[in-house]
């Protein structure tokens, strides 16, 4: 997973998107982390939760963080983020 995440909706889209790729369950994501499925399924919505809770749930479904420049966002991320097409951006 090579997602460049700057929103914390991209960020909940991208654990939503890993758990459904390796077919991992809420409850089980939960039993291992130590959280409750409600925190994980409000972190897949994009919304706040403590970063030790997002550590712990990130750990029970064997990912990490890594921290990179921030630089220019492309077109494709900007047409995504303004919800239009490549072709409209024209």
């Amino acid at each position: 997973m090579q997602d460049k995440i700057r929103l914390p909706v991209e960020l909940g889209q991208a654990v939503r998107r890993a758990r459904k790729e390796r077919r991992l369950k809420a409850t089980d994501i939960a039993a291992h982390s130590g959280r409750a499925r409600n925190v994980l399924y409000r972190l897949e919505q994009g919304e706040d939760i403590t970063v030790r809770s997002l550590f712990d749930i990130l750990r029970a479904m064997d990912l990490t963080i890594r921290l990179e420049h921030l630089g220019m966002p492309t077109l494709e991320e900007v047409a995504r983020r303004f919800g239009q097409d490549e072709d409209d951006a024209s």
